[in-house]
């Protein structure tokens, strides 16, 4: 007898228990995190640098890399793709 599958996706039921906006903010903020980390490493710069080229406070930077903390301003992004000499690159795709 084949697998079958029982239930709804992991998806449907996130969307069912009204998290799966929230699930995929954290997700999206991690990889940015990660994403703006690993190019300060390959820049070699620190985030008292990075902070400066921002025109912002290390605080501020710490919040932005910061994988737990969902919130996150277009402004801010920008500000941090600027600093580093990179474009975002944003877009929906079909659900």
């Amino acid at each position: 007898m084949g697998k079958k599958n029982i239930g709804s996706s992991f998806d449907n039921l996130l969307a069912e228990d009204a998290m799966l906006e929230e699930v995929t903010a954290v997700a999206l903020k991690r990889v940015i995190a990660w994403q703006i980390a690993e190019e300060m490493k390959a820049q070699h710069l620190t985030k008292t640098e990075l902070a400066k080229r921002m025109h912002t406070s290390r605080a501020a930077l710490n919040r932005l890399l910061d994988e737990e903390d969902s919130s996150l301003t277009l402004t801010t992004l920008a500000s941090a793709a600027a600093a580093l000499g990179k474009t975002i690159n944003i877009g929906f795709s079909a659900a």
